[in-house]
């Protein structure tokens, strides 16, 4: 087990699409070389962001593989989660994990455990993950929330387990997490719009959608919250706050994916049951992207 602190900005990297709905290998090395190349601390790949749940088997491996050639020494986390905690392990076992450095983990969804059940599924994940654990809490996409008291409990109980990805968007249960978890154990934002208040009060960093799209801004942002110039982040964050609210308007990441391809990044496809953002938002993201990027 690697002893890896997880902090800064992380992002959440997309799949991108070609027309045809096959996987753009190539544009997804464009967008790995932007992000490598503007300040990112870490990389996250098959991740919500990533569309995982439409991608095979196959096609996950082969973007763990770009992922691993073009990470330029950055560290790289790798969604692995699920509904079914034995389909989970069993995944973690039959995986290569050289140069993978931990693995990020969302609160089983649809089944809508109990609190003893997302305890009991994390125990078995972090019983066969030979990297890191982070623990992955959006209760508006899985239906259930993971408690500051389970999270801390894990913590605890699992040296494995280093962080959690907290998107609850719940102040009080963040806070209480924030106060009462060990100097070891990271809590990182896992909403942009929340990411400096966060910071503010104790979060080590964020895994960021807006990154993607504004790798250095976004990460400069981050930096100037942790090192305590607040009136820099403060400016940041207002800078890309109408930005974020856009980017999550129609769904993520046919948001991001639509400002990526204003950028010449990548095409803004997405997969079902997902679908592109309408063309007047699509309008109003262009805009946005171009305003930001000229300041």
């Amino acid at each position: 087990m690697n002893n890896l602190k997880i902090s800064g900005t992380g992002t959440a990297v997309v799949t991108p699409f070609t027309p045809g709905g096959e996987v753009d290998y190539p544009a997804l090395e464009k967008i790995l070389d932007y992000q490598t190349h503007n300040g990112i601390d870490f990389l996250v790949a098959l991740g919500t962001t990533g569309e995982s749940v439409t991608l095979s088997e196959i096609e996950k491996e082969r973007v763990i593989s770009v992922f691993k050639e073009n990470k330029n020494g950055l560290p790289l986390v790798v969604g692995m989660g699920g509904n079914n905690t034995q389909a989970v392990c069993e995944s973690i076992r039959n995986t290569d994990f050289n140069e993978i450095d931990a693995i990020l983990s969302v609160v089983p969804y649809y089944n809508k455990p109990s609190q003893q059940g997302i305890y009991l599924h994390f125990s078995a994940i972090a019983s066969v993950a030979p990297v890191p654990v982070i623990l992955y809490n959006v209760p508006g996409r899985t239906g259930t929330n993971m408690t500051a008291s389970t999270a801390l409990q894990l913590s605890r109980d699992f040296d494995s387990i280093i962080a959690v990805k907290e998107a609850s968007g719940n102040m009080q249960q963040i806070m209480e997490l924030l106060r009462h978890k060990s100097d070891t154990f990271a809590v990182l934002s896992g909403d942009d719009a929340l990411t400096l208040p966060m910071i503010q009060l104790g979060a080590s960093g964020v895994i960021s959608v807006v990154s993607n799209v504004f790798p250095l801004l976004f990460s400069e942002m981050v930096m100037n919250a942790r090192g305590g110039n607040e009136e820099k982040a403060l400016q940041i964050h207002y800078q890309l706050l109408e930005f974020i609210e856009l980017l999550f308007k129609d769904g993520s990441p046919s948001g991001v994916k639509a400002a990526l391809e204003c950028m010449g990044l990548c095409h803004s496809f997405v997969r079902l049951p997902l679908a592109p953002v309408s063309e007047q938002l699509k309008e109003k993201i262009a805009l946005l992207v171009n305003k930001i990027s000229l300041k």
